[in-house]
């Protein structure tokens, strides 16, 4: 047996033990954040989904970054001041790859396990600002960081059947978790997790730290905020505006200019097909 293997059989051990004990479980009985894989899982599985993703035009079409230059340059300016945060464990390690999705009906964002990121047209045009938008980038990439992605993913598929996928089987499961990622729900510790970690990637940037509370916040007050594809994943707004503006304070982060340089938001949303 080789040693990927051994260690395949070991993780299935482990993980057995770990759910059999009631040591770990929220109030209502469910399992808190567990994850058994190591760094370079997730950054295997992620290159696997991704390579999925991409090969699946139909359903995520992807604007060229060929011809969409400034768009992607102007997302991965916002991307860099984010991973510019001393708070993020694994900069270095993940890919943090940026795709947009051409879906002006899908207010959606989302990021694999080792940092393949990917925001649909729908929710740049909706948001009104960029730190609206660099507050939700934020919470994706701490989804990732934080490694609640491959955490998700065992919930929803099982020790077992995601390890076949890192020991390079079960292409059929690969595929209908990259086809599922829009209903990839994460635990409660690990949305609260992501909101804490979007103002504290944010408070040293140019953007306003609590940005993603003004997404929340337009949802709640356009009436529609538990109708969108963000919340099938996402625990619908309540109190998490009022939370993620007090982390801010707590954190003393000020509140900021937006920033014009090299191109406005509005500049940004033109460019946009």
């Amino acid at each position: 047996m080789n040693f990927k293997r051994f260690l395949a059989v070991s993780l299935l051990l482990s993980v057995g033990l770990l759910f059999s004990s009631g040591c770990d479980r929220d109030k209502d009985g469910s399992v808190t954040d567990i994850n058994v894989f190591s760094k370079n899982d997730d950054k295997q599985l992620g290159a696997q989904v991704a390579a999925e993703i991409d090969a699946n035009p139909s359903q995520y079409p992807q604007l060229d970054s060929a011809n969409n230059v400034a768009a992607y340059q102007y997302i991965y300016s916002m991307r860099d001041q984010i991973l510019n945060s001393t708070d993020l464990q694994f900069k270095n390690d993940f890919i943090w790859r940026i795709r947009i999705i051409r879906d002006d009906n899908t207010l959606n964002a989302f990021c694999t396990p080792g940092g393949y990121i990917y925001v649909y047209t729908g929710l740049i045009k909706y948001l009104d600002s960029a730190s609206n938008l660099a507050g939700v980038l934020a919470h994706e990439i701490a989804h990732a960081d934080k490694r609640h992605s491959t955490d998700a993913l065992t919930r929803q598929y099982g020790i077992s059947v995601l390890l076949q996928i890192v020991l390079g089987n079960n292409q059929g499961t690969l595929t209908q978790i990259a086809n599922n990622l829009l209903s990839l729900a994460y635990s409660r510790n690990a949305e609260t997790q992501a909101d804490e970690f979007s103002v504290r990637y944010l408070c040293s940037s140019s953007f306003n730290a609590d940005g993603a509370a003004g997404f929340f916040q337009k949802l709640i007050d356009s009436g529609n905020n538990c109708a969108t594809a963000f919340f099938s994943t996402h625990p619908c707004p309540d109190n998490r505006v009022a939370n993620i503006r007090n982390q801010r304070l707590t954190r003393n982060c000020g509140t900021k200019q937006e920033p014009l340089q090299p191109l406005s938001y509005a500049g940004f949303k033109a460019l946009l097909p």
